[in-house]
């Protein structure tokens, strides 16, 4: 069975489809179907499959972005994705999902160019980019301009 199989297997069964349906549309023996979706967690009622994956995610149990199982350590915060590039998909994916507040958005005027610019989370902020921060630091005359 090739991993491509085997990731249409578990997309299938997420989707509520029985063992015979999958095994037909995938030119597969039942059986091959029915012991991939048992080493993997995916047996039982169809129906109740999927309603047990979307828990298991809530639980941080398998990796919000593809759902695999993850491997909690004892002590430490939980975590939520199998691996950084999980992670860094799935809020690349989700950019709603983030909790930013109206508070902690500071408007501010570049004191290089005069552009105005927004800054989530940063007081101390001052500049509107590297660049202008280097001009105004280093290139300016000695009479500050």
């Amino acid at each position: 069975m090739t991993a491509e199989e085997k990731e249409k297997i578990r997309e299938l069964r997420l989707k509520g489809m029985g063992y015979k349906g999958i095994a037909g549309l995938l030119g597969l023996s039942r059986d091959s179907v029915r012991g991939f979706c048992k080493r993997n967690g995916l047996d039982g009622d169809s129906c109740v499959v999927a309603l047990n994956v979307e828990e298991k995610v809530k639980r941080n149990l398998l990796c919000a972005c593809c759902e695999k199982p993850i491997k909690q350590k004892e002590q430490g915060r939980t975590r939520r994705f199998c691996s950084e590039e999980c992670r860094r998909k799935w809020w690349r994916e989700n950019q709603s999902e983030r909790n930013k507040s109206d508070d902690a958005t500071y408007q501010y005027t570049c004191p290089h160019c005069g552009k105005e610019f927004s800054v989530y989370g940063n007081k101390k902020r001052k500049y509107c980019s590297h660049s202008c921060y280097i001009k105004d630091r280093f290139w300016r005359d000695d009479n500050g301009v």
